[in-house]
Formats: structure tokens, C-alpha cells, sequence
């Protein structure tokens, strides 16, 4: 007698993906999950591993958290000990391999995963769609195929007569149109132009560009951004933003502490979130103190441009290890974000639209700061930010910048501060 096999092998559906999501609220392992929509466990483990998503601790207060803390001797604690472990979690690492239902996630003070049934099937159909892109044959067939079309198509022939009589191409005729049209069989001498009646439509460049992936902004929202202050009131916001005068480039990527009104930027050559997360990564070799950028960049505010949508490059530091949370506000919605939109304006009064960024160095973009740092202000009791920021985070900390302290009466705010002699 056959044995029945103890699961199917058909995609898994959203009400599946459902039952695995209240699994894991309910703390139910994958094995026994799998038994429940008649699947293979390692099914099971590998759609949770591939689409839950990550969600850092915070990590004011408590930039390093350690497994040895409370039995380790070593003070202050840092991720560069040669003792260091990461905290584990089986219920968030092993089985059910996620942290939805978990009754400690409100005072757990580790890095979080969860997993979400209808963001895991957008993400499913998503991939289907990129899968299926393409051509559907191997290089031999198409060989095949444009060693019958080609000369018949020379010979006059239309692509249903040639497919008529000859059955052993199974594509469409439909099919055969596209592969033309797109270039296929350019190198046999077929194109637009071999077809009995001449299809009106440019041919695609043998150039391939990388579909962009969607940005996600789930649980990193203006309305996310707004709970997470409530339940922290204590940790500073710094809003960041990007200036440019050209669209090609450069960029400067400017950063706004809301308490203190200090505002630094750095000039790049690229508008990824590759290069502004980079950023990050300096600023964290140059302070060198785990605690120090906790206390400075906690929380980031910023809008849903390009260069920031990937979240997990500025969330998590080179080693992988959370460092910040990061927000984003509503579409079309700068007005969320004032400060650092308000303080560009000390910015344009340097920059002008139309200035040429190309001309400067980071050497430039410091000096700007330090005079606009420099400047009092009214918000601050006739305090300039420079003041109030090394009053707040120690003497030197601006220094780190590249950010000095300029007599009142030598601050200037016009272009000839940087432009003058270029």
C-alpha cells in the first residue's frame, strides 16, 4: 500500500500564513504548526527565518547589552570586549522563531523579530512576479528555435505560418512576438524588422536595470514615531534630512538635535542609503563611546526620500547590532520634521540655490556649521546652539564634528564665507 505523504508540496496560502502567524502568538513550535496546514517543518522554519521582519531595542540608556552583565568584572561595558556575547532568546532564535504573543516583548529589552501573514504574502506574490521575469528557456533552445525562425522569416514567412508548421516550438505565438521584439534573437539577424508586418515598437537596449524593492515602513511610521516618544519622553529626537542644489549631486546630509538646536552635515557624492548610512558608521568610529552615541543619536527622524528607505543600514551598526530607531514621516508631510526644514535656512543663506556644491569639501561644510552653530539664538535665550550643545553632551563633543566655536561678532552668514576665492 502507498504511504501518504504527510504534506502537499502547493504554495502556502494567506490563510496559512495566517494559521503559522496566530502559531507563533500562541508559542506553538514549528513542528506542530507544520501538522496544522499539512506542511514540512522546514517549510514552516524557512517562510518565518525569510519573512519576519527585525525591530531594534532601543538603545538609549543601554547602547551594549551583554550576556555576561551582572557576572563580567569588566567596566564600562563595550561590544569590542573580548568577552562580549549577544544576548540570546530560543523563543526569538530556535522555536517558534519570532516574538509575536511573547507576554515579556513590553519590558524585553532585546532586539525583536516579528512575523506578519499579510506583509508575508505581499512579499510572497511580490517574489512570484520577479521570479517569473525573464526569458522562460535556456540559451540551447533559443538557439534551437531561432535556427528554424530565422531563415523562414527571411524567406517572408509570418510567425503564425511558421509555427504551424512546425509543432515543436511550444511557445505562443504571442510569445515568439515578445522574444523578437525584446531583442532575443538579435544575434540570429531577427528583429522588428525580419517580421512580415513591421511591429511599431523600439527595441529594448541590452541594458538590465535592477528592479527597486519597495520601501517598508511598517512599524517605522510618523504615527510609530509618536507611540515611541509617549512611552520614552526622555530620549532626544534628531531630525535628518538631505540638501542639494543639483539633482546629479553633491548631497549634503544634514542631521538637527532638537534639544540644543545643533545641526552638523557631511557632503556626498551619491544619493543612496548606502552612502548616508555610512555616515552613521563614521560618526561612530569618531566617538568612539558606545554611550555617548546612544545619547546623541537614539532616534532619528527623516522623511520617506530614497536615501533612507533602507531601514536596517542605519538601524544596525557594521557588526549587525542594533543602534538607533529610525522614523519616517507621512508622505509629502516635511512639516513633521520643522526644526531641521528651519534650520536650512541659516543653510541657504551660505548656499544659495544654484551655488555649485561640486566646488566644496568637508572642510567647507564644517566651517558653515561652526559660524551657524556660532549664531545665538532667541529660542535659546540668546544661547547659540554650539553653547548649549557642549553644555548638554561635555566640552569637545561639537569638536568631534569638526564643528568649532566662532566669536559672535566674527559669525557670517553670507555666501563669501565659503565661496569667496572659488
Amino acid at each position: 500500500m502507498a504511504r501518504k505523504p504527510l504534506h502537499d508540496n502547493t504554495h502556502l496560502t494567506l490563510e496559512e500564513r495566517k494559521i503559522i502567524e496566530v502559531g507563533i502568538s500562541n508559542g506553538t513550535n514549528k513542528a506542530s504548526i507544520s501538522k496544522t496546514i499539512g506542511k514540512d517543518a522546514t517549510t514552516v522554519a524557512k517562510e518565518i527565518r525569510k519573512h519576519r521582519k527585525f525591530k531594534p531595542r532601543n538603545t538609549y540608556g543601554r547602547p551594549v547589552m551583554c550576556e555576561k552583565t551582572g557576572v563580567c568584572q569588566r567596566k564600562p561595558c563595550t561590544t569590542k570586549c573580548e568577552f562580549f556575547m549577544e544576548p540570546k532568546c530560543s523563543r526569538r532564535d530556535k522555536s517558534p522563531g519570532a516574538c509575536n504573543g511573547c507576554i515579556k516583548a513590553s519590558k524585553c529589552l532585546y532586539d525583536k523579530w516579528y512575523y506578519h501573514a499579510e506583509q508575508a504574502h505581499e512579499e510572497y506574490k511580490a517574489d512570484l512576479v520577479e521570479f517569473r521575469t525573464g526569458i522562460n528557456m535556456t540559451t540551447n533552445e533559443r538557439d534551437v528555435i531561432a535556427s528554424v525562425i530565422a531563415p523562414l522569416l527571411k524567406n517572408g514567412q509570418s510567425v503564425h505560418q511558421i509555427l504551424s508548421a512546425h509543432p515543436e516550438i511550444k511557445q505562443s505565438e504571442r510569445t515568439i512576438y515578445t522574444y523578437i521584439e525584446s531583442g532575443i534573437f538579435k544575434d540570429f539577424g531577427v528583429d522588428n524588422f525580419s517580421l512580415k508586418e513591421q511591429v511599431n515598437r523600439r527595441q529594448a537596449k541590452t541594458k538590465y536595470k535592477k528592479r527597486k524593492e519597495p520601501a517598508v515602513y511598517q512599524g517605522h511610521t510618523y504615527e510609530d514615531y509618536l507611540k515611541f516618544q509617549e512611552e520614552n519622553p526622555g530620549i532626544p529626537t534628531v531630525e535628518m534630512d538631505t540638501v542639494y542644489n543639483d539633482p546629479s549631486g553633491p548631497y549634503l546630509q544634514t542631521f538637527f538635535f532638537e534639544k540644543t538646536g545643533f545641526m552638523i552635515g557631511f557632503l556626498h557624492e551619491e544619493k543612496t542609503s548606502e552612502s548616508m548610512a555610512a555616515t552613521l558608521n563614521r560618526l561612530q568610529k569618531i566617538l568612539d563611546d558606545d554611550e555617548l552615541f546612544s545619547r546623541l543619536f537614539s532616534l532619528l527622524l527623516t522623511d520617506r526620500g530614497s536615501e533612507f528607505e533602507k531601514i536596517r543600514l542605519f538601524e544596525l551598526d557594521a557588526s549587525g547590532r542594533s543602534r538607533l530607531s529610525i522614523f519616517f514621516c507621512d508622505p509629502m508631510q516635511s512639516s513633521q520634521k520643522p526644526h531641521v526644514e528651519n534650520n536650512h535656512n541659516y543653510v541657504r543663506d551660505i548656499i544659495p540655490n544654484g551655488f555649485p556644491l561640486g566646488n566644496l569639501n568637508q572642510g567647507d561644510i564644517n566651517l558653515m556649521f561652526s559660524h551657524i552653530n556660532s549664531a545665538p539664538r532667541r529660542s535659546l535665550n540668546d544661547k547659540s546652539p554650539f553653547e548649549v550643545f557642549e553644555f548638554i553632551y561635555g566640552n569637545g563633543t561639537a569638536g568631534l564634528f569638526g564643528v568649532s566655536h566662532v566669536e559672535r561678532d566674527a559669525v557670517i552668514l553670507k555666501p563669501s564665507l565659503i565661496f569667496a576665492g572659488k
